[in-house]
C-alpha cells in the first residue's frame, strides 16, 4: 500500500509543479491549440498552451519509477530496499509511453502545419500497429494470458494471432476513444483519474488474492503501482487543465491516456470490463459513429455536434456543466465495473469457483 502511496504522491508533486513549468515554455514558443470554427463557444482557447501530455507522461513514469525504492521504514528508520520492475508493469508504460509518441506526432505535425489536422490516418495507423505488435509479442513472452476476459479469463483461448487482433483493437479504440472525448477543460483528466483509480483497487485486489486470480503477485502489484503513478499525474494536471484551461493535453495526453487502458485491462485480464470501466468514452465514440451513419443513412443527424458533450454546449449548457455530469456519469460507471468486479469475487469464493 505505501508503494502505492509513493507512486501516486511522486507523480502528483512532479506534476503540479512542472506543468505551469511547461505553460510558460510552450506559451513563449507559440505552440497552442487550434480551434475548429465549428466548434461554437471555444474560439477564446485558441492559443492555449497544448501538447501538456508530455507533462503528464514524465510524472506518471517518475512516480511508476520511484515507488520501487525505499529509503525509510518506520521501526527500522533508514532502509534502502529495491523491489524490482515486473515485466507486467513495463509493458504497460511501453503501450502508455509508445501512444503518447504517436500523439506526440500528431501534435507536433499540426503545430508545424499550423492547421487542426496532424498526422494522416495512415501514418497513425501505422505506428499503433507497431506498438501493439510489440505489445502483443512481448506480453506472450513472458506468459500473459491469451484468453478474452470480462473479470477474469471466460476459457476462451484467442491464440497469438486473435490475441494480436484484440491488442490492437483495444489499443486503437481506447486511444481515440478518449482522444474523442477531450474536448472540453478537464473532462478526460477528471474521467481519467476514477478510471485508473479502479485499476488501481482491481491490480491490488487480485495481488492480495493471487490464488483465486492465478496471477504473479509483483506483477499484480507493479500494475497497482503504473496505476497509482496515473492517478496522481492526471490529477495534478487536472489542477491546470480545469476549466477555465491553462493547458491542453492535447493527443499527446489523450492517446497516452487510452493506451494505458487498454493495456491495464489487457494485463489484469479485464479486458470486456474496460467497456463498462471506461463507458463514458463509449458512449462518446458511439455518439460520432451514430452521428455518421444516421447522416449518411437517413440524410439527418441525431445530435446538434458530436461527440455528444458539444451536443450540450450548443443546447446551451455551460461547459462546467456538460464537464461535472459527465464527471457523475463515468463515476457511477466505474463504480459499476469495481461492483461487478467485486460481486464476482464474493460469489465464486462462496460457492468454491475459480479455487
Amino acid at each position: 500500500m505505501i508503494q502505492l502511496l509513493i507512486a501516486a504522491t511522486v507523480a502528483f508533486t512532479f506534476t503540479i509543479a512542472a506543468t505551469p513549468i511547461a505553460i510558460r515554455f510552450l506559451r513563449g514558443r507559440s505552440i497552442g491549440q487550434f480551434i475548429q470554427e465549428d466548434v461554437q463557444g471555444h474560439m477564446h482557447k485558441k492559443g492555449t498552451p497544448t501538447m501538456g501530455g508530455v507533462v503528464i507522461l514524465l510524472g506518471a513514469v517518475l512516480g511508476y519509477g520511484a515507488a520501487h525504492f525505499r529509503l525509510f521504514s518506520f521501526g527500522s528508520g533508514l532502509d534502502f530496499t529495491y523491489h524490482p520492475f515486473a515485466p507486467e508493469g513495463l509493458l504497460a508504460v511501453f503501450a502508455f509511453v509508445g501512444m503518447g509518441f504517436i500523439g506526440f506526432l500528431d501534435d507536433y505535425e499540426k503545430h508545424a502545419a499550423k492547421h487542426n489536422q496532424g498526422l494522416s490516418k495512415r501514418w497513425k495507423f501505422l505506428g499503433q500497429l507497431v506498438v501493439a505488435g510489440i505489445f502483443a509479442w512481448v506480453a506472450q513472452l513472458f506468459g500473459a494470458s491469451t484468453e478474452l476476459s470480462f473479470v477474469r479469463p471466460l476459457g476462451i483461448d484467442l491464440g497469438p494471432a486473435l490475441y494480436f487482433v484484440l491488442v490492437l483493437l483495444m489499443l486503437t479504440a481506447a486511444a481515440n476513444a478518449v482522444n474523442l472525448t477531450d474536448g472540453l477543460d478537464g473532462l478526460v483528466a477528471g474521467s481519467s483519474a476514477l478510471v485508473f483509480g479502479a485499476y488501481v483497487l482491481i491490480a491490488f485486489w487480485q495481488f492480495r488474492n493471487i490464488a483465486f486470480y492465478g496471477v504473479d503477485p509483483n506483477g499484480a502489484l507493479d500494475l497497482g503501482r503504473f496505476g497509482a503513478a496515473l492517478v496522481g499525474a492526471v490529477l495534478a494536471f487536472l489542477w491546470w487543465n480545469a476549466a477555465p484551461a491553462q493547458i491542453f493535453m492535447g493527443d499527446t495526453g489523450s492517446q497516452a491516456v487510452g493506451g494505458a487502458l487498454a493495456a491495464l485491462a489487457l494485463l489484469t485480464n479485464t479486458q470486456l470490463l474496460l467497456i463498462i470501466l471506461g463507458g463514458l468514452y463509449v458512449l462518446e465514440t458511439m455518439s460520432v459513429i451514430g452521428q455518421v451513419f444516421a447522416f449518411r443513412v437517413f440524410g439527418k443527424r441525431i445530435f446538434r455536434m458530436a461527440p455528444f458533450h458539444h451536443h450540450y454546449e450548443l443546447k446551451g449548457w455551460p461547459e462546467t456543466v456538460v464537464i461535472i455530469r459527465l464527471w457523475i456519469i463515468a463515476g457511477i460507471l466505474v463504480a459499476l465495473g469495481i461492483g461487478i468486479f467485486y460481486a464476482d469475487f464474493v460469489a465464486s469464493t462462496a460457492t468454491g469457483a475459480g479455487l
